[in-house]
């Protein structure tokens, strides 16, 4: 089978990371920003083509495969329809929409057109919190009472300078542009949610931004576990905690680290878990860190799913899940 034919959407930082991973997979055959310099720079340097503007490019390049959109959050839904109306698959960096309106829309769009719609929760390939989801399945910890999930992160206004960060339409907000990844595992780890009690605010933030800068949740799922987020981006001077910590029956076990990268602590009756730590930084955009670099994980599981027809590691549908429990969270309790 040919080199599968890429082109992505959105020339920042999280596009160099796909290229990369384009380069080790595929082919990058072309790339699209509406700022001209920028795209060409990003173009000259991968060797493919640019495009100041999508429809062109879904016109001019009929051999593409894939189309990778790496724009801001607010332009996802109507840029991944475009690209399945016109016969391509398409990988959406998170989040997938910043609504179950729109999540939905995708969705059906997919099924319409018998299109893939692949999404990025690369969280999920850590390798601690693989380790931590085959001690759930196997049911080592017993019941689980309640979790604890931190997400102490550090965005300054330096990083809200540009034209669409801090802005509800483009942005939507510190759960969607940040932690997305943490909510998913919430519900890939525990089941769907029951209910959920949050207060949030705006303390550090509210010259930049147009939403909350921290809060609390309280969640209970519908298996009768409890649990707690506390999570803001006012973390003195850089990223300092995202950690997982599981009190159950039988043990306790925290994932920690800046960005679940860490098996930090365990105690659980008659087994240890054991697990080979893989080397991998966060993903680093000059200013300031991400998640775990798992886009190699995300893209091999791409290409089984396109060249072998094997399950993708994960679905809009779930996707869509993340997004309505964000939703949730974004309607404080009164």
């Amino acid at each position: 089978m040919p080199r599968i034919q890429f082109a992505i959407i959105g020339c920042g930082h999280a596009a160099a990371i796909h290229a990369a991973q384009i380069k080790r997979f595929g082919q990058l055959a072309a790339v699209c920003d509406v700022d001209s310099s920028k795209g060409k720079v990003f173009a000259e340097k991968h060797g493919a083509e640019f495009y100041p503007d999508l429809k062109q490019l879904l016109k001019q390049e009929p051999a593409l495969d894939v189309v990778v959109i790496c724009t801001p959050n607010g332009l996802h839904c109507q840029q991944a329809i475009a690209v399945m109306r016109a016969g391509f698959h398409v990988l959406v960096e998170k989040p997938m929409a910043l609504n179950l309106r729109d999540a939905n829309k995708m969705i059906r769009v997919a099924k319409e057109t018998g299109r893939q719609l692949f999404t990025v929760m690369q969280n999920r390939f850590n390798p601690p919190v693989v380790a931590v989801r085959k001690l759930l399945q196997g049911n080592r910890l017993g019941a689980i009472y309640t979790i604890q999930l931190n997400c102490f992160w550090n965005r300054n206004a330096a990083y809200y300078k540009d034209s669409w960060h801090g802005t509800k339409e483009l942005d939507g907000g510190i759960l969607f542009t940040q932690f997305s990844h943490f909510i998913d595992l919430l519900i890939w780890l525990f089941g769907p949610v029951k209910q959920v009690k949050s207060i949030l605010k705006n303390t550090a933030h509210r010259r930049e931004i147009a939403f909350e800068d921290a809060g609390i949740v309280l969640f209970e799922w519908k298996n009768g576990m409890i649990g707690a987020m506390n999570y803001t981006i006012n973390a003195f001077e850089k990223n300092r905690e995202g950690s997982l910590t599981i009190l159950g029956e039988k043990g306790m076990v925290k994932i920690g680290g800046e960005y679940l990268n860490t098996l930090q602590h365990q105690a659980i009756s008659k087994y240890t878990i054991k697990y080979k730590e893989a080397v991998a930084d966060a993903n680093d955009y000059g200013t300031y860190q991400g998640s775990m670099r798992n886009h190699n994980k995300v893209y091999e599981s791409l290409i089984g799913t396109l060249k072998k027809n094997k399950p993708y590691y994960t679905s809009p549908e779930e996707a869509r899940t993340t997004i309505q429990l964000i939703e949730q969270i974004m309607q404080p309790t009164k």
